[in-house]
């Protein structure tokens, strides 16, 4: 009789690596319209975690942000040069100011969860 614990299934699929979603067509295709349509706009990216790829936040001049897979720095580096746009490290710099007080509006206002 072979014993099965509760948490043996868990136990196994956390020694598999997962598999993540890259950034597609659309997140490239939002980036750039999203880019096009803001002025001051800067790149903030985020390194990849265990469950989502390597991400960049756009941040426009008055704070507004939108964020979408972009594969790698190196990608995010060419995106950035492409447009126009400067590319920080999230890890090294952090999030500017502006972009946590639009956070904060869009709540105060009831526009984000």
């Amino acid at each position: 009789m072979v014993e099965v614990g509760l948490f043996d299934s868990l136990r196994r699929r956390r020694g598999r690596p997962g598999t993540l979603r890259g950034p597609s067509e659309n997140d490239t295709t939002h980036l750039e319209n999203w880019a096009a349509t803001r002025h001051g706009v800067e790149a903030y990216v985020e390194p990849r975690t265990n469950f989502t790829d390597t991400t960049v936040v756009l941040i426009a001049h008055d704070g507004e942000w939108t964020r979408r897979r972009i594969g790698s720095l190196d990608a995010a580096q060419r995106f950035g040069r492409k447009h126009g746009i400067p590319v920080y490290e999230v890890a090294r710099v952090g999030y500017p100011k502006r972009m946590r007080e639009y956070t904060q509006r869009l709540k105060r206002q009831g526009g984000q969860d």
